[in-house]
């Protein structure tokens, strides 16, 4: 009976830790903040888990020119802004400000392997993804074009040269 009545004390004396913990503010809020113990760790097992229980679909959009311009296009509207284009030196200024850092994802292009599964990136962007900065565009963006963007990632460093031109930053405008 006492080895039961220790158990119930203990578990709730961590609960009442933990609580404590983020009440009192001495969890990280900020995104400068260190990370939790094991955060990065318990965030990804979540995703990973929720993306292997969804039904994985096949991509209805091929990997042809056609579409991997018209992701590029998509990409450098609503990605760039976080993701970053290829070759560009620093971080766009957003990304400098977010916890996590969000993956520059073009950062160099050729060579290698292609950026991961389409289905995999289609979720990601089609759902976002919880604490991180990355919105859902389900319903903001056509579905056509979330695959293209996928697609675009899934195929990054065997591009053709014409998307690859698409993709490159503007120069910097010329100051007096």
């Amino acid at each position: 009976m006492k080895f039961i009545l220790g158990v119930i004390v203990g578990a709730a004396l961590l609960v009442v830790a933990v609580a404590l913990y983020f009440v009192l503010g001495i969890a990280p809020a900020a995104t400068a903040d260190k990370p939790m113990p094991f955060e990065k760790r318990i965030a990804n097992a979540a995703l990973d888990a929720h993306i292997a229980r969804a039904t994985m679909q096949e991509s209805p959009v091929a990997a042809d020119e056609k579409n991997l311009l018209a992701g590029a296009d998509e990409y450098s509207m609503d990605c760039a802004g976080c993701h970053g284009l290829p070759g560009q030196k620093d971080k766009p200024t957003i990304a400098k400000g977010m916890y996590p850092p969000p993956p520059q994802l073009l950062h160099s292009l050729g060579g290698g392997h292609g950026g991961g599964s389409v289905w995999e990136t289609y979720w990601k962007v089609e759902n976002g993804i919880r604490l991180t900065g990355m919105p859902a565009f389900k319903g903001s963006v056509p579905e056509t074009a979330i695959w293209q963007v996928s697609q675009l990632l899934a195929n990054r460093n065997a591009l053709p040269e014409s998307v690859k031109k698409e993709l490159a930053p503007a120069a910097p405008a010329a100051t007096k």
